[in-house]
């Protein structure tokens, strides 16, 4: 009989996982453009001291007789301030580039500590089933009874402004959406074969539950954890803009667009509106990223 002939690998198609999900997300125009604005906007925020045209911490180069110059005026020391400056003669592109630094590190860290917590939270309820999960359960659902703005108002008010606190804030909002998210996953597949399996080479529960239950439910957690960084970046925003939030030491866009308010009726719109649409641009286009990757890793979204 003759021999079977090899398959013949289509060249177009990406044989590893990565790859497979890399091309499914870039084949949608509005996707690949999310990606490309939000990387921008890390790559922006990271390198801020250096494509920054002012330190708008430094006293040394703010100078008071520039404020609230509108955009394209140019500066009393040389040079031009394109999006203009705010009350304090700070030029308001380099305060953006240091507002998305801290918003966006706000944001992923809130979102890695509640990750963390509610993964932990989630698999020890559905591992452990019982009174474990009756209780997560009952606390998961208490919290997300009530707004997200309600919780993170009354923590603030109690630990008071700072960084570290409006990330305890933030963590405490969102980590029982992680807990729901990967209990619910993980219900499924530890009723599968490959489970069953583990348990009857005698491996240990810890061993099953990092090594093949958590691998496992990481795709919809991915999804909800991209979605969490833009609502977590939105309501530090919140936060901020009422005075509630960070300090003034250390504005983010939230702190930005409060400077300005007050100016709006006099005609100085820009001291507000450009560090509200950086923040539109933030949130927008991590939404978009989320949004592609929902549908890349959940095939029954796929159209």
């Amino acid at each position: 009989m003759p021999a079977s002939a090899a398959p013949v690998r289509d060249p177009g198609v990406p044989t590893s996982p990565l790859r497979r999900v890399a091309a499914d997300f870039f084949a949608d125009p509005v996707a690949t453009f999310g990606f490309a604005l939000l990387a921008l906007l890390v790559a922006l925020a990271l390198f801020a001291p250096l494509v920054s045209p002012q330190n708008p911490y430094d006293l040394a180069q703010i100078d008071v007789l520039d404020g609230r110059l509108p955009p394209g005026a140019a500066a009393a020391t040389g040079g031009t301030y394109w999006l203009g400056t705010d009350d304090q003669g700070r030029d308001m592109l380099s305060a953006i580039f240091y507002g998305l630094r801290i918003s966006l590190s706000v944001g992923v860290a809130s979102t890695i500590v509640a990750l963390a917590i509610g993964v932990v939270a989630g698999l020890a309820a559905a591992w452990a089933g019982g009174r474990i999960e009756t209780l997560v359960m009952r606390v998961v659902d208490i919290q997300l009874s009530f707004p997200a703005i309600l919780i993170a108002l009354i923590l603030i008010a109690v630990l008071g402004q700072g960084t570290g606190k409006v990330v305890a804030a933030l963590v405490t909002v969102q980590w029982a959406y992680y807990a729901r998210t990967v209990r619910s996953a993980a219900l499924v597949e530890r009723r599968k074969e490959y489970i069953e399996a583990a348990r009857c080479l005698a491996l240990s529960p810890l061993r099953i539950v990092a090594g093949h239950l958590l691998p496992n439910c990481l795709p919809p957690l991915i999804v909800v954890a991209t979605v969490q960084v833009a609502a977590a970046i939105a309501l530090e925003a919140t936060l901020s803009f009422l005075g509630l939030g960070l300090p003034i030491t250390e504005p983010s866009l939230g702190l930005l667009i409060a400077n300005g308010y007050q100016y709006l009726l006099s005609g100085k719109y820009w001291i507000s509106f450009f560090p509200g649409l950086a923040l539109l641009a933030s949130i927008v286009s991590i939404n978009l990223v989320g949004d592609r990757l929902r549908d890349v890793l959940n095939p029954r979204l796929q159209r």
